[in-house]
């Protein structure tokens, strides 16, 4: 076991107990928490930043208000439901089309008005939500891929996480829905994780659950090499999260819309470590590298230039 630990250690790999009494401890004071565990405000914050974001349909925060459903969707056809407190992507229901009295889910089955009601009330309820609180059920407007990706996905929408340090992007990785997925781009429901290159944007290595991968298992494609769309953009905005949220250690997760660009999905105060095996590289590294290198009162872009040219596979790290 000491041995196993000695070897991680040297290959700068970030244990969960290091992350959280070193990193997120340290870095994230607690009252700044609300603004990114309550999607709702975290999505506020963000527009009042000028970041972009999927469009808020609304917000159902009742029994009562379930039953008026057709009423706030106001004809939307395409959007998906997600707890505001929820986590780990439980409790999302994505909608994709209606067809007459049903709605149609990302699987293609027919969802009817009691079946949509009653996942709002389970929602409300706080069956999906952190310590089982009553919550709120926020509906936004369906995201449509970038075509870069449609070799690369099942029916879902894929998506990018950087982690962001002190206002630095340190590591990246996409997620790859898949039909094992159920096309969510949830890496314990059975997305693929894909490390991504800060220097270049191209995507390396690949993992699904504990083993390699190389291959979208769906599609057949290779999932190393591809060079994600608007990658400068992408960091860009991931850096400005950390003056939005004042957060120093966050994991920030964007979306690319095929006409809006990329959109910032959410974000987490305490992202998982599982982006190290997409990356097959250590985070612990790169945290230090920033502590030991980087400068203080950077702009973002300042910021970025210095991850991208710090943290690209070129570099030793």
């Amino acid at each position: 076991m000491l041995g196993r630990y000695s070897r991680l250690k040297r290959a700068g790999v970030l244990g969960l107990n290091r992350r959280n009494g070193d990193y997120i401890f340290t870095h994230n004071q607690r009252r700044f928490y609300p603004l990114v565990d309550d999607k709702v405000l975290c999505k506020q914050r963000m527009q009042a930043e000028g970041l972009a974001v999927p469009d808020l349909l609304g917000v159902v925060g009742s029994n009562r208000e379930t039953r008026n459903i057709d009423g706030i969707l106001a004809g939307a056809k395409e959007f998906v439901i997600k707890p505001a407190h929820g986590s780990g992507g439980d409790g999302i229901m994505v909608i994709t089309d209606r067809k007459a009295e049903y709605y149609v889910d990302s699987d293609g089955g027919l969802v009817d008005q009691d079946h949509l009601g009653h996942h709002l009330t389970n929602v409300i309820g706080g069956l999906y939500s952190l310590g089982g609180r009553p919550d709120v059920a926020m509906i936004e407007s369906l995201v449509h891929f970038d075509p870069a990706f449609s070799q690369l996905t099942w029916q879902g929408v894929p998506d990018i996480r950087v982690i962001v340090y002190r206002g630095y992007p340190v590591m990246a990785m996409t997620r790859l829905p898949t039909r094992q997925s159920h096309g969510k781009a949830n890496l314990h429901q059975g997305a693929i994780g894909v490390g991504i290159d800060l220097g270049s944007g191209k995507t390396h290595g690949g993992v699904s659950g504990n083993s390699a991968q190389s291959t979208h298992p769906d599609t057949g494609s290779d999932i190393a090499g591809f060079e994600v769309p608007g990658w400068a953009q992408v960091l860009s905005m991931a850096a400005r999260c950390y003056e939005a949220v004042e957060l120093g250690y966050l994991g920030v997760d964007i979306v690319l819309d095929r006409d809006l660009g990329p959109l910032i999905l959410e974000l987490n105060a305490r992202p998982g470590l599982n982006i190290q095996i997409a990356n097959r590289c250590g985070l612990a590294a790169r945290l230090e590298a920033v502590d030991a290198e980087a400068g203080d009162g950077e702009s973002p872009d300042q910021r970025v230039a210095w991850s991208r040219n710090r943290f690209t596979l070129s570099h030793d790290d």
